[in-house]
Parts: structure tokens; sequence; C-alpha cells
């Protein structure tokens, strides 16, 4: 529940209100605006212009407040990256929720972490100093601090392939594969547990089955059996390797 409002116009005001107890940072308010019983004191973004989207050379730099529906909308959005937000949340949703905030409340089965963390997505933080992190270490900690930027490489082949109860829900087994010119090959696999996992990151990409099968080893919950999603991402692994070749 929120019990405090502030519209900071500067980063540094900004910061300085985060450190403060029961602080949250408020991009598209699609979390903080749910009704909960913990009272926290919501930092508004919106004046901070932290909504942009950029060419950087070979790299697409995402502010942290940029809606996902305005990266789906983009011409340098990637088509698998286009696929993965449509699953990643309902139309009503990717109209306010942002690309940070999807990423720090995001659980397993996001497909939008689990494309960027095929990426190698670079994520720019703010907490004491500015630092820049991998989301693959990301992910696991949720670090405290204010995310400013999300950046990740265009020059690149990217595919995304997923397993679902219906089209629209959100998936039991997802896949995203992407390469490099250089044969650098990382893949990413979705549908289970706090976050997505990096099954690879090498350039033996024949082994790319063997690696989607290996990270649901112990993948077993309410949605999926072990074996299920092993054998699933196993095909889906192989079927996106294909598609980059």
């Amino acid at each position: 529940m929120i019990t405090a409002y502030h519209r900071p116009k500067t980063l540094d005001e900004a910061l300085a209100l985060l450190t403060q107890p029961d602080t949250r940072p408020l991009g598209g308010g699609t979390l903080l605006s749910q009704g909960k019983s913990d009272s926290v004191h919501a930092v508004d973004l919106q004046l901070l212009g932290l909504d942009s989207l950029r060419v950087n050379g070979n790299a697409l730099e995402l502010g942290a407040t940029l809606t996902l529906q305005t990266l789906l909308e983009s011409e340098h959005c990637p088509e698998a990256l286009k696929r993965a937000l449509k699953l990643e949340a309902p139309l009503n949703i990717r109209n306010s929720a942002t690309v940070a905030g999807t990423l720090v409340s995001c659980d397993g089965r996001s497909t939008f972490a689990t494309v960027l963390l095929a990426f190698d997505a670079k994520i720019t933080v703010i907490s004491n100093q500015s630092s820049v992190i991998s989301l693959g270490e990301f992910l696991p900690l949720r670090p405290r601090g204010l995310i400013t930027s999300i950046t990740f490489p265009l020059n690149l082949k990217l595919a995304f392939e997923y397993v679902s109860r219906t089209p629209a829900d959100k998936p039991i087994v997802c896949v995203a594969l992407a390469q490099w010119n250089s044969g650098r090959t990382r893949l990413a696999v979705g549908g289970y547990g706090k976050s997505p996992m990096l099954a690879m990151d090498g350039t033996a990409s024949d082994d790319v089955a063997t690696a989607a099968r290996n990270a649901f080893h112990e993948a077993t919950d309410d949605y999926g059996s072990a074996e299920y999603r092993m054998d699933v991402a196993s095909t889906l692994a192989k079927r996106c390797l294909g598609s980059v070749n």
C-alpha cells in the first residue's frame, strides 16, 4: 500500500529519496499499485527522462521506464523479442509496465527476461555509485539500487521458441538462442523457477540440445515435470539453432 508519494525532478533527488527505508521506485505502477499490506513510499520516476530508446553503435539502449509496448512497436526491436514481449503481458499491461520493473519483478516464466539473458544484456544500476552488470549477475540477487538503462547487442541472430498450455499463457518451457558472428552462442531457458537460466555460453553450438536438456533436470512443478521440460527444451533448442543457421 502506497502511503507517501514523491515526484523528484532530478536523478540525484530520486536517489536521495530511495535511500530512505520502505521507499520504492515507481515506473509504470503495475506493481506498487497492487493492494498489499506493507506500507511503502513511492518515488515516481516520470520526470527523469528515463524512457528513451536509442541505437548506440551496434547496441540498443533502453531507458529504465520505457514501456514494454513502446519497445515492441520500435523498428529496432528484433522480431523474436517482439514475440516474447507479446507473451510477457497483455496489451493493457504492456502499455504501462516498464522494462526495468519487469526485470526486477520477473520470475522464471518471464519471456522478456529469457530473451535478454540470451542477449547477455547489461544493466546500469546506481546505488552508492554507478555500475554496469550483466543480467545474469542481476537476476539471482536483484540488488537494491536504481536501474537507469538496459543495453543489448543488435549485431547477432536471435531465435525464440516456447510451449504453453494456451497460446496466450506464460510458457511451461521457453528457449532463446543468440548467436554472434564470431560463433559465440548463448542459450537461455525459462518457464520454471525464480528466474530464467543460462544453459550455455560458448562456441560448440552442436551441444545446445544437451545444454537445454540439462538445465531442466530438477524442474518439476505444478505446470510440468522435469522429464517433460527436458524433452521439450531439447527440441526447442534444436529448432532455435536451425533458425539462426
